[in-house]
């Protein structure tokens, strides 16, 4: 498929305001995408790579400004673009409106060609170009890259290109219509789509698997050891909630820790985040407890949680000390030390044991995919994969909300954070805050939401940014809307390593105002949540206060609009 082909169909796209209009459009995008079907399927939700993949373009605001400008001539400067975008507030808009084509130079055509022969897979493979790029003068060679590309674009190419390496796609497009316009494209059951997106975590493969495949291939997808999938998610809840819901619930301590997926394939650990990063080389100790209490290939869901030498909890900044650490991590090790607190039990293969052990051990088939199994039976499972009880989370079934309040008070007495309470009946679904996960928390509620704009301090604050614009996330629009903003429960040495942490995401400047790139997740306290013309979500933080950066989540995980509007409700 030609990418100009794409382009004017991402505008008829983003120009359709019915749902399920939209869905059929982009059932006819990917029915016509032929052999570029797998990258079409990512490209329309603003996806560059599969949502599982470990690989990043790693290109930040100014770099793509800096390729723009470079394309767009010698009269035209990184400011010029800068400034453009503080008045438009569409990086796409922007692009399309500069005269780009015809510079000559370095990169300009690296790939050959004019910009009426530009193809989507030729993209995709620039792209990948462009995140392979590392080391010494990468930046250059990156800016290089996306300058050959913009250089062959037209007006709506350059919207639409300039937009999908931001990540900013903004047409409308999520999982959710992407899921949907496979079946309709391809004829198969929606269930089918979403089982298969579950287990592979994949949209591209999927799509191509309900093209050439159909139901049967779908089916026939599972999960596999080394592939990380989405993690099954809570919202808010009281005993009240769970109870009225479910004739009983399954109740288990709620860690201060980090997430982390275990993957055990009989030789290789494998440990991801949250958000499906791998982070096995900052957690030798887990790798080192699988390999020694796990005795078959498994996927397992758990929390890593930051302990003292007596053993007690520690709060939740000391596992991120360790979390992404790339370098010292032996002697971080010594300072903060780690244990696996499990959960659950996603995959449970075949034991190392018996003459046939090898060759059961590399067959895809040898074990079982438990997420359709009730949870309480998952357990079970997790019980019996991991060796060392102390490491598996211990579950009280019942219905009695006394029983239940007593569990609570012996965690909160331990120093967690407070109970969750699960359907002992439900499947595990990766992705989904439904209502068969509910966490609770004694302590005063917060929210975790997206920094999309701040400015600068005054006085001796005056070189740090010192308030922050908070968004929540709006999945019928893949957007954020306002919602406040946080300047207390910061120290000076805070807002420092804040600066530093969002400098590199600024997108424009304008006076003391600073245009931001959703990028980075505060977790955020508040008093009250009360409606509001302010802001654009329609509602505000009463007395906000900056709780932590929530390193383990990204802007796709933050709290909707939704949480906001439920918990308003609550209030009243």
């Amino acid at each position: 498929m030609k990418f100009g082909s794409f382009a004017a169909r991402a505008a008829d796209i983003e120009a359709e305001p019915a749902d399920l209009e939209v869905v059929s459009l982009v059932a006819s995008l990917l029915d016509d995408a032929d052999d570029d079907l797998g990258v079409v399927a990512r490209f329309v939700q603003g996806r560059v790579f599969p949502a599982h993949s470990e690989t990043k373009l790693d290109i930040g605001p100014r770099l793509c400004y800096e390729a723009l400008a470079r394309a767009a001539g010698t009269n035209v400067s990184v400011g010029d673009v800068e400034s453009a975008l503080a008045e438009s507030g569409d990086i796409g808009e922007v692009a399309a409106n500069l005269d780009l084509g015809g510079q000559a130079g370095l990169g300009a055509f690296a790939s050959g060609g004019g910009a009426d022969d530009l193809g989507v897979g030729e993209v995709a493979a620039e792209l990948a170009g462009l995140a392979a790029a590392e080391g010494d003068g990468s930046q250059d060679e990156k800016v290089t890259l996306l300058f050959g590309l913009f250089n062959r674009c037209s007006s709506e190419e350059a919207r639409y290109l300039s937009r999908l390496v931001l990540g900013e796609m903004r047409i409308g497009v999520g999982e959710g219509t992407v899921r949907d316009a496979i079946a309709e494209a391809f004829g198969v059951p929606e269930e089918s789509v979403k089982r298969a997106l579950q287990v592979s975590n994949d949209y591209g493969l999927v799509a191509e698997t309900a093209r050439d495949e159909g139901v049967e291939g779908l089916d026939a997808m599972h999960l596999e050891v080394g592939r990380p999938v989405q993690a099954m998610l809570a919202q808010a809840g009281t005993v009240t909630d769970a109870l009225d819901e479910w004739e009983e619930a399954a109740v288990e301590t709620k860690f201060d820790g980090a997430r982390v997926q275990v993957h055990w394939d009989g030789d290789d650990v494998t440990l991801y985040s949250r958000n499906m990063e791998d982070v096995t080389d900052a957690l030798p100790e887990l790798v080192e407890f699988v390999e020694d209490e796990v005795d078959a290939p498994a996927i397992l869901d758990g929390e890593a949680v930051a302990v003292s030498e007596a053993g007690d909890p520690l709060p939740f900044q000391e596992i991120l000390k360790r979390f992404r650490r790339k370098h010292d991590v032996e002697q971080m090790r010594e300072e903060v030390r780690v244990e696996l607190h499990a959960f659950d039990c996603l995959h449970a293969g075949v034991p190392e044991s018996g003459e046939d052990s090898e060759a059961r051990r590399t067959q895809s088939d040898g074990g079982e995919d438990l997420l359709g199994a009730p949870f309480a039976q998952r357990h079970e499972r997790l019980r019996e994969v991991v060796g060392d009880e102390s490491a598996v989370s211990e579950i009280l079934v019942s219905e009695d909300a006394d029983e239940i309040a007593a569990f609570e008070e012996r965690a909160l007495d331990a120093g967690h954070e407070g109970i969750m309470l699960k359907d002992p009946e439900a499947a595990y679904t990766p992705g989904d805050r439904g209502k068969h996960w509910l966490k609770r928390k004694p302590d005063v509620e917060t929210l975790d939401l997206v920094v999309t704009g701040a400015e600068w301090g005054e006085g001796r604050r005056a070189s740090f940014l010192g308030t922050f614009l908070l968004a929540a996330r709006d999945d019928e629009t893949s957007d954020f809307e306002t919602i406040g903003k946080v300047a207390t429960g910061i120290t000076d040495e805070q807002l420092a390593d804040l600066t530093d942490l969002l400098e590199p995401h600024v997108r424009s400047e304008d006076g003391q105002e600073v245009d931001l790139e959703p990028s980075v997740v505060f977790e955020v306290g508040y008093e009250e949540i009360q409606e509001s013309p302010t802001y654009s979500s329609g509602y505000a933080l009463r007395f906000p206060r900056f709780v932590s950066v929530r390193e383990d989540k990204t802007p796709a995980t933050a709290d909707a609009i939704e949480r906001v509007e439920r918990l308003a409700e609550q209030q009243s």
